[in-house]
Order: structure tokens, then C-alpha cells, then sequence
């Protein structure tokens, strides 16, 4: 399974940024779906992540060092996985991965460098 991220780059503190991971396709429905971050010198930690739920039975959950300034997302139709991280501080600065897992697989995808600093 191929998890292709975009959208890390340079962003100030305060700003905003969305990174977007593209999945296998149509089965990608199927997949719980999560971002991670690793800072350097620093463990991979779970940032936010999403079922497969659709409606009600979606259920998204955080990191307490995110909630209230991350929002994750899946774009069923594009096979997309997204989050959105708002006002970015300085020690957010990370190689942050998408990840899926199934029936106890786990795929990860290369990673993408997000750092915030002026």
C-alpha cells in the first residue's frame, strides 16, 4: 500500500498548514487513518486520527498537545486523508507521516518536513 504525502513546507508561528495523503484508492474506505510527527531526537507520536466510520459513527481523536488546533479529515471520493493544523509553534516543527492500518497491517507513508519558525 503507497501513502504519498504533500503540503509540508515553511510556515511562521501562528500560521497554518494542511497536509493531504493520497491512498491505494477505493479501499482506502477501509483503512483507520492517522498523522503522526517526529521531531528530532524525538519518538514518532500520534498527532490525530479517523475510522472508517461515515456520519455518526465517525470518530476522530487528538493529541492533547493538538485538540483545539488540529482538525483531520477523509475525502472519501478522492481517497484522501487530510489534516489541518493551526497556530503552529516553533517546537511543532516535525517530519510528520500518514499511516493507515488494517486487519493488523500497518503502511506508512514516506513523510513530509513541516517547520515553523520566521
Amino acid at each position: 500500500v503507497q501513502l504519498v504525502e504533500s503540503g509540508g513546507g515553511l510556515v511562521q508561528p501562528g500560521g497554518s498548514l494542511r497536509l493531504s495523503c493520497a491512498g491505494p484508492g477505493r479501499v482506502f474506505d477501509y483503512y483507520n487513518l492517522a498523522w503522526y510527527r517526529q521531531s528530532p531526537g524525538s519518538q514518532r507520536e500520534l498527532v490525530a486520527e479517523i475510522n472508517t466510520g461515515v456520519g455518526s459513527r465517525q470518530v476522530k481523536s487528538y493529541a492533547e498537545s493538538v485538540k483545539g488546533r488540529c482538525t483531520i479529515s477523509r475525502e472519501e471520493s478522492n481517497e484522501i486523508v487530510s489534516v489541518r493544523m493551526d497556530d503552529l509553534e516553533p517546537e511543532g516543527s516535525a517530519v510528520c507521516y500518514c499511516n493507515a492500518t488494517v486487519g493488523g497491517m500497518n503502511y506508512w507513508g514516506q513523510g513530509t518536513q513541516v517547520t515553523v519558525s520566521s
